[in-house]
């Protein structure tokens, strides 16, 4: 199945919700952190994308025609040599907004008090499952806070730069026809009109709140399935 949708958006600036979004509008799946975190398995795909610039995209895309979050949004420049009909959305948001959001989630991903960690470890032996749900949250944070910011995350005013120049980049790389940059607060009306699909009058989801991810980890560390919604 070939890409059509391509999130160049950094993760917390409303994906989730996007993801949502997609699929009420008729894409078939869409690829986000969760398919990674449910199927670790797939990691090998992103270890390519990373090390080679390329991969198997039949074996990693094989149901999906869409890709937000990460760990696809460092590729996108790849992903549009590959799919070159592809559309690109970079989500947005308020920065302060957006560095609290991290912090409150994916900035302390995976166990964290001793008691968390020891019952990881005990389990790690007996479930390849749960090493790959670390190794992969372990992929995330080595690609986004290590690579994208540096090790450098903690220096909000570093952050910052970091964030808008991720912007202006995906800004200077898209065609301006193919690029939609976009609030997920703004609704379904402009990413209808950017689509080309019929308009939707109803309030996106609000998804991935801090709540539900944090449970959502918990769960994930514990070795507990977690499907998709």
């Amino acid at each position: 199945m070939s890409i059509k949708i391509i999130g160049a958006g950094f993760p917390r600036t409303g994906t989730s919700s996007l993801k949502i979004a997609l699929e009420k509008l008729g894409y078939e799946k869409c690829y986000h952190m969760k398919e990674l975190l449910v199927a670790p398995e797939n990691l090998h795909y992103w270890l390519d994308l990373e090390s080679k610039r390329t991969t198997d995209y039949d074996g990693l895309f094989n149901g999906y025609d869409s890709t937000v979050d990460f760990p696809g949004y460092p590729f996108y420049k790849e992903f549009m040599a590959k799919y070159p009909d592809a559309k690109v959305i970079l989500t947005v948001r308020p920065f302060e907004k957006w560095y609290q959001s991290v912090n409150a989630t994916v900035r302390n991903a995976g166990p964290q008090t001793i008691g968390e960690k020891l019952g990881m470890l005990s389990k790690l032996p007996f479930s390849a499952r749960l090493r790959g749900v670390k190794n992969s949250i372990g992929f995330f944070k080595r690609m986004f806070f290590q690579k994208e910011f540096n090790g450098r995350f903690d220096d909000k005013q570093y952050a910052e730069e970091v964030f808008n120049r991720h912007i202006e980049d995906v800004k200077k790389n898209v065609p301006a026809d193919k690029l939609l940059i976009y609030e997920i607060t703004e609704g379904y009306g402009p990413l209808c009109e950017f689509l080309d699909k019929p308009m939707i009058d109803e309030p996106i989801p609000h998804a991935n709140k801090k709540e539900n991810f944090k449970e959502m980890v918990q769960k994930l560390m514990k070795g507990e399935m977690v499907h998709e919604e």
